[in-house]
């Protein structure tokens, strides 16, 4: 018998937590507490969870409230940095994963667990994400992955499973499509989508309108920052979950945040899915155009580097690292100046940014029309071309025998 006694295991309610709770207790002797996290996913998913969790076996079902911390600690600071994997995905699920983490082992202390559990499969990269959250916040505990241990493969395995042992579901063989939602979007992954081939049925998609079927009027909506946090929606103070609610509910109106990619997960293989990222799509696109006002060219392209690097300590699940602390720090220093008003006008699919403008903005129409101006000299642009193409005169004259 394992000398494991008690195990938090982050429970969804799915076929597979459902599975885990009668398999742990029968393999590991343990005591099994359910441990869910409320990001946003809806109220519908959470309904009836702690009854299903009990019936299925564990002692305790903890339901932790963290959407108002997931968005303020995990999706602002994302924002700031500027962070899109592979160029078009938001990392919706990816920024979920150490909130849930870091509660799952706030759980776990509290009851006196001595191991951790998940549902993740072996092939996805939410067993790294989450594990390594574990290892950098509890690495006195222990890890249990089921995947990776049992010799059930298939739905139909696991269905098996909880029939013989009198456990009800609601879960069926039929189940077309893995999905995962939170306050940022929702992923849907499998059945015709595993064919890239294969455009998306009209049923991979059910956070956003049909950008087709989006009205024929445009809509604009305002945006007003403070220091990189998002602060008012048309002009109304709202927290940052509630900020997210509101723009989620008028750009999935639109059609807005919708795409289909093909990734390269962090294991090795490739995989294909679609994502809806309605208020996510806005917000992002409103906060690097008030970027465009307040950050001069070295300081714009420095952030773009952090993006870049960052999207890829998201998306592989490192954020409990110092590298994380130290971009999310580079990132918040050019934050502090990314205040100001952004008008962003949605239209079946489309968010374009028509309207900005900032306290700390380095845009001086004094300096940048075609008119006439009192301010700008230029007769000294050519000592700076000259100076700026120094090295390509000295090469080519080289080249030429003309220069020593």
């Amino acid at each position: 018998m394992s000398d494991i006694k008690k195990v938090v295991l982050a429970y969804s309610g799915g076929l597979d937590t459902s599975a885990i709770v009668p398999w742990l207790i029968e393999n590991y002797g343990c005591e099994v507490i359910a441990f869910a996290a409320d990001v946003g996913q809806g109220a519908e998913e959470l309904e009836g969870l702690e009854a299903k969790a009990l019936a299925s076996g564990a002692s305790e079902c903890h339901i932790v409230d963290l959407k108002e911390e997931f968005v303020r600690d995990f999706i602002y600071p994302t924002v700031t940095t500027g962070a899109v994997y592979e160029g078009e995905y938001l990392l919706g699920t990816s920024m979920a994963r150490p909130v849930i983490a870091k509660a799952q082992v706030e759980v776990a202390r509290k009851v006196g667990a001595d191991a951790l559990s998940h549902g993740c499969t072996g092939k996805g990269n939410d067993q790294v994400r989450f594990e390594g959250a574990f290892a950098a916040l509890a690495p006195e505990l222990k890890v249990i992955a089921p995947w990776r241990e049992w010799d059930m493969v298939s739905r139909e395995d696991l269905l098996n499973y909880l029939a013989s042992r009198d456990i009800k579901t609601s879960a069926s063989a039929t189940k077309i499509y893995s999905r995962d939602a939170n306050a940022w979007h929702i992923s849907h992954e499998g059945g015709e989508l595993e064919d890239p081939w294969c455009e998306p049925s009209k049923q991979v998609w059910t956070m956003t309108v049909d950008p087709m079927d989006a009205p024929n009027t445009p809509e604009s909506v305002n945006l007003r920052f403070a220091q990189g946090k998002l602060t008012h929606v048309n002009g109304e103070a709202l927290s940052p979950y509630q900020a997210l609610v509101k723009l989620n509910t008028i750009a999935a109106a639109h059609g807005v945040g919708r795409i289909d990619i093909v990734e390269n997960r962090l294991v090795g293989m490739k995989s294909r899915g679609c994502y809806e990222t309605p208020g996510g799509t806005v917000l992002v696109k409103a906060y690097k155009a008030l970027e465009t006002l307040v950050l001069d060219k070295s300081a714009l392209k420095y952030r773009e580097q952090i993006g870049l690097e960052f999207a890829h300590v998201m998306y592989d699940g490192r954020w409990f690292t110092a590298l994380n602390d130290a971009l999310l720090a580079g990132a918040a220093s050019f934050a502090d100046i990314v205040t100001g008003e952004i008008v962003v006008k949605l239209y079946k699919g489309t968010a374009s940014v028509t309207q900005r403008k900032s306290p700390n903005s380095l845009y001086s129409e004094d300096f940048a029309t075609f008119g006439a101006d009192d301010v700008y000299d230029q007769s000294h642009a050519e000592g700076f071309i000259r100076l700026f193409s120094l090295s390509s005169r000295i090469k080519a004259l080289k080249a030429q025998g003309g220069a020593n």
